[in-house]
């Protein structure tokens, strides 16, 4: 398992001339295991998204202790992206394919004046959000649906149709977090429904305007898409 601060990459996966999470660990994978190896995460974050427990199995071609693996790469990675767990698996496991479902994390900063410890962390609205009816807006996207609506335009390739298990918005005084799990997620689309439910909470729409956007399969119908940086992959679900 992995953490990390997103901010200074391009992402997880590996892009050529680009600072990315993936090639930071094939990287420090190397020095210990040699070439050949094979490092697979269970979720393509985008640039600036941060991981708490992010899944990543590697293959390769040599026994090395586990623990060894994760002396080794937390000696050799930058101190934003640490191994906080690491165990043998069977050497058939692969972290994106044998994923059952992804939790995602989204944290709102609602004060009149942004935190400077939360600035990485958490999209700052000013304006006063109503959660009651963010929470009934959202309702309606729970359960198995076509989410083009909510799918950025390089996504649009992929199997539209997704199972949102869990919908949650919470507020603690300034702060509010949008928790959404499913069994997958399309480019952008936790954003991108983020950016919808902010629209409703600050009184810009009706509640039940997301369930039209939904029904549309219209991208240009749905709200902007929030920061990346406040997005955190929590947890990989096996």
């Amino acid at each position: 398992m992995l953490a990390y601060d997103g901010t200074a990459y391009s992402g997880w996966q590996i892009q050529p001339g680009r600072p990315t999470v993936q090639g930071l660990v094939v990287t420090a994978a190397q020095a210990l295991l040699g070439d050949g190896i094979r490092v697979t995460g269970a979720s393509r974050t985008d640039a600036g998204v941060h991981a708490l427990r992010q899944a990543v199995s590697i293959r390769a071609g040599r026994e090395v202790p586990a623990d060894v693996v994760k002396r080794a790469l937390n000696a050799t990675l930058p101190r934003d992206i640490r191994v906080v767990a690491c165990a043998e698996a069977d050497e058939r496991f692969d972290a994106r394919r044998a994923a059952l479902g992804k939790r995602y994390g989204y944290l709102i900063e609602n004060g009149s004046t942004p935190s400077p410890f939360l600035l990485r962390y958490a999209w700052s609205v000013p304006l006063r959000l109503d959660v009651e009816r963010m929470r009934c807006a959202l309702e309606p996207l729970r359960g198995r649906h076509d989410f083009s609506a909510f799918c950025a335009a390089p996504g649009r390739e992929h199997e539209p149709t997704c199972t949102v298990r869990a919908l949650h918005v919470l507020r603690r005084r300034d702060r509010i977090a949008v928790l959404v799990s499913g069994d997958r997620f399309l480019h952008h689309m936790v954003r991108n429904i983020v950016g919808s439910a902010v629209e409703v909470g600050r009184g810009a729409r009706e509640p039940g305007w997301l369930a039209d956007v939904l029904a549309s399969r219209d991208r240009r119908r749905a709200g902007p898409t929030a920061p990346a940086h406040g997005l955190t992959l929590l947890r990989v679900m096996y």
